[in-house]
């Protein structure tokens, strides 16, 4: 049985997703929770990609990985600004 490498890097790259998504749960600090759910959006991305659907790789990049990650990181943000004037 032999693997091509375009099924290896896909092992890889989908097992290092799952890393980062049990990081990003088990963390107790926000922000580094939010980081590696980007990472995480950004790996799965590139599966789609590999998976020839290259549209939904790029709507995963831009909205999951870019939007959300910065809407969360900024709403973080916030909240510790709220804390810090009560």
């Amino acid at each position: 049985m032999v693997l091509e490498l375009d099924s290896l890097v896909g092992i890889i790259i989908l097992l290092s997703t799952t890393a980062f998504l049990i990081v990003a749960i088990e963390l107790k600090e926000l922000v580094k929770a939010t980081i590696a759910l980007g990472i995480a959006s950004a790996l799965l991305a590139s599966v789609f990609y590999l998976l020839d659907a290259p549209i939904a790789a790029v709507f995963e990049l831009s909205v999951a990985a870019g939007l959300v990650t910065i809407l969360l990181l900024s709403s973080i943000g916030m909240i510790d600004k709220a804390e810090g004037a009560k």
